[in-house]
């Protein structure tokens, strides 16, 4: 196994990073904020702009599971951003992140609890 399989540093510190991969890390990272954005959008309207003939528990639980996952991608955006970074510099291995499944699970969990809402 290489050192750069096993993910050790294989570089100098002081060689610069591809400005391109560089790029790339910074439009996923405002990707993730426009994610965030858009479930927060989602929760508000949820919350306080949708005519939505739901119980006040109903809409609570959706609203408040778009918020907390907007709120949990704001975090984890700028750290994994930095993690990248980091790591790109050193030339080491990403490690996967399961916040994309999560937030696809999240989603599609609203999707069916909006549809189920509105069937019921």
């Amino acid at each position: 196994m290489s050192s750069k399989e096993r993910g050790e540093d294989t570089r100098a510190t002081d060689e610069p990073v591809d400005y391109r991969f560089t790029l790339a890390n910074e439009r996923t990272f405002l990707a993730w904020v426009r994610t965030a954005l858009a479930l927060l959008a989602g929760a508000v309207a949820v919350l306080h702009l949708l005519p939505l003939d739901w119980d006040e528990g109903p809409r609570m639980v959706v609203g408040l599971l778009l918020a907390l996952l907007a709120g949990v991608i704001t975090v984890y955006a700028p750290l994994r951003w930095y993690q990248v970074q980091k790591i790109m510099s050193r030339g080491g291995l990403l490690k996967l992140s399961m916040l994309p499944l999560i937030t696809t699970f999240a989603v599609g969990t609203v999707c069916v609890l909006v549809l189920l809402g509105n069937l019921l």
